[in-house]
């Protein structure tokens, strides 16, 4: 089970990973363009022609674990002890939930096409990483031997699961300014799976001998792992965003965005266990019993029967729906703005379900939101942004779960007042981003020094082929 706990360890005291960012919505930055891919990020007459990341890193970190072994995990990794009191033995049900996704934009290149349709067109590098796992309490317990197992025999305690997968991407976007109201936008990426792993414990035992320190561990179930060629593309992929966005009469704007559906094709290298068997576990209070343990569970799960097979597992694809106004709450000199953005956000393979709000308030080129979200685990979250932004430049960095990451980040540097410190979850959200613009300024038509002729995009033709009225097309011609 110590792969077990460096998992855990991975996911809570790592302030690297990476993920989507709420925040970020309606703020016309590149990286919201990349995100939310009918979004503007050019603004003629003021916006240059071309905007990059300067192979900065734009990141987001959303992880989360729920459950009793919070409190166990963070006094073993602060005081190198374990404190199990608030796990619960023998009921076999109690689980921790751990949710992890990370996403790196690594490379960010966008410019703006012409007036013909207002289209914008970007290049992007990209690394993710989705994983999720549900761990029995005594799947923590067991790390600390049987110390805190009174009985001797136990049936299904140990059943548990975690999967993640990890990839590269490489990818185009583009948008449209279809009408004055509507925008459309494409994202579409080649996928390069790296690696994976998905442990699916259906049936367990486990007998303890006290009187000599040993155990008989029985355990059931399938594990598939993937991603052992170093070559580029062996596991390809693909990745589909499709963004909308429609700004209403009265000004307000709604967008919906079906993003990162797609899958990962993993190789004919990948293997598939399916182990049922019987294991022993030794020195279960010795200063090894950690490394015992995880060498038993090993042992049981790649003894099983091996099978080399491709397979195929598909990203963690979500559905979104916001709607956003902004108002003006001072004069247009001193330019004082609150504009809300209300967000609803489905993951499309899974039942979990998230509300935020995000709350900015802007002074000129400065900004500062307040966020709060809700979602299906019953997690209440309030964070905040600060963001810097002009028409040619932007900087952002903020928390959609500011109280939690503050002592995450207290634990990882080992403050000995939260290692018993428990809480209705325990996680971190971090957001980091910026960008540059450069080049010749975008000239309107009626100040460049050569005019357009006007004529609309690619999809802005279809749209008026589609609905654009027979008599207007017969006096347009």
């Amino acid at each position: 089970m110590r792969k077990i706990l460096l998992v855990f360890c991975l996911l809570l005291f790592t302030s690297k990973l990476f993920a989507q960012g709420y925040a970020q919505y309606n703020t016309g930055t590149l990286y919201d363009s990349f995100e939310n891919p009918s979004q503007k990020s050019f603004t003629p007459d003021t916006s240059k022609y071309y905007a990059f990341n300067f192979l900065v890193p734009n990141f987001n970190v959303n992880v989360n674990l729920t459950g009793d072994a919070q409190q166990t995990l963070k006094n073993r990794y602060i005081n190198n002890g374990y404190t199990n009191s608030a796990l619960q033995i023998g009921l076999g049900n109690k689980y921790n939930y751990v949710t992890a996704n990370a996403n790196i934009y690594s490379i960010m290149f966008k410019v703006f096409g012409d007036f013909d349709g207002n289209t914008e067109l970007g290049f992007f590098t990209d690394t993710k990483m989705d994983g999720r796992g549900a761990f029995t309490d005594e799947s923590i317990a067991l790390l600390n031997g049987s110390a805190d197992f009174p009985g001797n025999s136990y049936s299904n305690i140990f059943n548990s699961h975690y999967s993640y997968q990890l990839y590269n991407e490489v990818g185009v976007t583009y948008r449209e300014q279809v009408t004055k109201q509507f925008a459309i936008g494409f994202r579409i990426a080649s996928v390069s799976g790296m690696s994976a792993q998905n442990v699916k414990i259906d049936h367990s035992s486990i007998t303890f001998d006290k009187a000599t320190d040993t155990a008989a561990l029985r355990l059931q179930g399938t594990e598939d792992r993937a991603g052992f060629s170093k070559l580029p593309f062996s596991n390809p992929g693909l990745d589909i965003s499709i963004g909308t966005t429609y700004r209403t009469h009265d000004a307000f704007i709604i967008q919906s965005n079906l993003k990162n559906l797609g899958f990962i094709h993993w190789n004919k290298d990948a293997e598939t266990y399916d182990f049922d068997g019987e294991t022993g576990i030794y020195d279960l209070t010795s200063s090894e019993r950690e490394s015992n343990v995880y060498n038993a569970v090993s042992n049981g799960i790649t003894n099983g029967k091996r099978i080399e097979k491709s397979y195929n597992t598909p990203l963690d694809g979500t559905y979104e729906e916001s709607i956003s106004k902004s108002f003006l709450i001072s004069d247009e000199e001193t330019n004082l703005r609150y504009a809300p953005t209300l967000i609803a956000s489905k993951e499309l393979f899974y039942s979990d379900f998230t509300a935020v709000l995000v709350n900015p308030i802007q002074y000129n080129n400065y900004s500062l939101s307040l966020i709060t979200s809700y979602d299906s685990q019953d997690h209440f979250k309030i964070g905040s942004q600060f963001m810097i932004k002009s028409y040619n430049g932007e900087f952002f960095i903020g928390s959609n779960a500011e109280p939690q990451s503050i002592g995450l980040l207290e634990t990882g540097l080992k403050d000995k007042s939260q290692a018993m410190k428990g809480g209705a979850f325990t996680g971190e959200d971090v957001t980091f981003g910026f960008s540059l613009k450069f080049g010749p300024v975008i000239e309107h038509p009626m100040n460049a020094s050569t005019i357009p002729m006007g004529e609309k995009g690619f999809l802005g033709k279809i749209w008026d082929k589609l609905f654009k009225p027979s008599d207007e097309k017969a006096a347009s011609e």
